[in-house]
């Protein structure tokens, strides 16, 4: 227990620390080794020194103008995604509860696709349309949802319904497509990182700086609700009020997410169930699953540009591959544990 000014007190868990420590330098080793891979090899090495302004000029161009800024958006995106999945697993009870399973990535989808396809909108406008369409659909979802409060069973169930129509109206929207927009439409459903450059880079930034510390401030509200509402609502938590907020900053990181680099699957899912295993914790990890999801997201780039010789793929594709099989393998603990 560390004791603060006024009577303050922060309790730190070795464990839980520890793991937050490894996360850290994890991302930290995986962004080094990122930014280096490319048809121009740069050693580890060089890349720190070129990043600590020590570089040659051709190390320079490529590390800070070329590769740094999609490194830096895979990190912010994954971390952004593993704390919303933190968030609606803790909001819902539910380790199901992600971001890809109750319909927010689509709604963002609907909204990107319709800019693509129906205005035939520049990048910005596609970013602003991810944004506004991942809004819309969590304010939906929370109406729709509501019933004297947000319970999570009834907030799983209504979000897989809200994905079932928006699948269906992102696919009424390629039909409507012209090959030109079509093709555009696919490549961001897909979910990439490559040609991110500073644009995509500095508004990410600036929601996660906005968000992280807001979403962590609520973590001891979050973890009494964790036992319910009649026990939070006891604790002296406003509990319908710090679900809005947490669920409306959840949102957020999502879309933003989405709008950097598209719908980038599992992450969110998949960050806080294995931070949470690697703390051994109660409670929601939420910052370990930000980094955690930084890591996965780190990784899985390196892995999609690397790990099938010259073809390389789309990052989404790659996360959607790992996910689909840490679903299954989840899917499959749960039933046992008799917890589905």
């Amino acid at each position: 227990m560390l004791r603060g000014p006024a009577g303050t007190s922060l309790r730190v868990e070795p464990r839980a620390l520890t793991a937050g420590l490894v996360l850290a330098a994890a991302a930290a080793v995986a962004a080094v080794v990122l930014v280096g891979t490319g048809d121009f090899e740069i050693a580890p090495w060089d890349v720190v020194q070129t990043l600590l302004g020590n570089g040659t000029p051709a190390n320079d161009f490529i590390v800070n103008d070329l590769r740094l800024p999609r490194v830096l958006v895979a990190l912010l995106v994954g971390a952004a995604l593993g704390m919303a999945g933190g968030v609606f697993q803790a909001v819902s009870r539910n380790p199901l509860g992600s971001p890809d399973l109750l319909g927010f990535g689509y709604g963002s989808a609907v909204g990107a696709l319709a800019v693509i396809i129906l205005f035939k909108g520049d990048a910005n406008q596609v970013a602003l349309g991810a944004v506004l369409g991942g809004l819309l659909t969590g304010l939906a979802i929370y109406a729709l949802a509501y019933k004297q409060g947000i319970h999570g069973y009834r907030l799983v169930l209504v979000g897989i319904g809200a994905s079932a129509v928006l699948v269906a109206l992102i696919q009424y929207l390629l039909t409507k497509a012209q090959v030109v927009e079509a093709t555009r439409a696919l490549v961001w459903l897909t979910g990439s990182l490559a040609g991110r450059d500073w644009a995509q880079v500095w508004p990410l930034l600036v929601t996660c700086g906005v968000l992280f510390p807001l979403v962590l401030s609520q973590g001891r509200a979050l973890r009494m609700m964790e036992m319910g509402d009649d026990a939070a609502y006891a604790l002296g938590v406003r509990v319908e009020r710090t679900r809005f907020l947490l669920m409306l900053a959840a949102v957020l990181l999502t879309t933003a997410a989405a709008a950097a680099a598209g719908p980038i699957t599992f992450v969110a899912l998949a960050a806080p169930q294995l931070a949470r295993r690697l703390t051994r914790s109660p409670g929601s990890n939420l910052l370990s699953a930000a980094l955690m999801g930084a890591v996965l997201l780190l990784v899985s780039d390196w892995a999609s540009q690397r790990a099938f010789g010259s073809d390389q793929l789309p990052v989404g594709v790659v996360t959607g591959l790992v996910g689909g099989v840490y679903l299954l393998w989840l899917l499959v603990t749960e039933r046992k544990a008799g917890r589905i």
